[in-house]
């Protein structure tokens, strides 16, 4: 579904949001959300009912994968807004691929990036935490384990985003 224009303005928020989300760990709504409403109606302009239906469906997909994953505590909200406005433009089976790829980057990033501040095995005890509930460390959940605590390292996901996105426009 994706469109042959869609890959330009794709691009330009994606290194928007990579370059605020770097700087501030936030990515603001006033990027993303009209991104997603364009989406929405170049999708109907394009193709119709059909492009908005696989428009719906992208933004959808993106913010149910990635809410999840905010609802467990390992992504911030302004990741899952720009997975689904991503969504929106390049519809579900790409954005499919592109969160597939963008898994791929991520870990391969934050291996590296707890590698070389030395905490990985805080990462991996963590990691395990939020994946088994707490049984990694004896059956009780980490109450620090939450994107909310300030204390809490948190890595800016809209690089990996952006990589598994524009990978996916060269593999599509």
């Amino acid at each position: 579904m994706m469109h042959s224009f869609a890959w330009w303005p794709t691009v330009v928020v994606l290194v928007v949001a990579t370059i605020t989300d770097l700087r501030s760990r936030r990515i603001p709504n006033w990027l993303v959300l009209p991104f997603l409403a364009i989406g929405f109606a170049a999708s109907s302009w394009m193709h119709g009912w059909h492009g908005l239906a696989q428009s719906l469906y992208g933004a959808g997909l993106g913010l149910v994968i990635y809410g999840v994953l905010f609802f467990m505590g390992g992504m911030g909200a302004g990741d899952v807004k720009l997975a689904a406005a991503i969504g929106a433009w390049i519809g579900p089976n790409q954005l499919f691929l592109a969160l597939v790829i963008t898994a791929m980057a991520g870990g391969v990033m934050v291996v590296c990036w707890a590698a070389s501040a030395g905490f990985l095995k805080e990462l991996f005890t963590g990691a395990g935490n939020l994946a088994f509930g707490g049984k990694a460390s004896g059956g009780v959940a980490d109450p620090e384990m939450k994107l909310s605590n300030p204390k809490r390292r948190k890595m800016p996901y809209a690089p990996a985003i952006a990589i598994g996105t524009l990978i996916s426009f060269f593999a599509h």
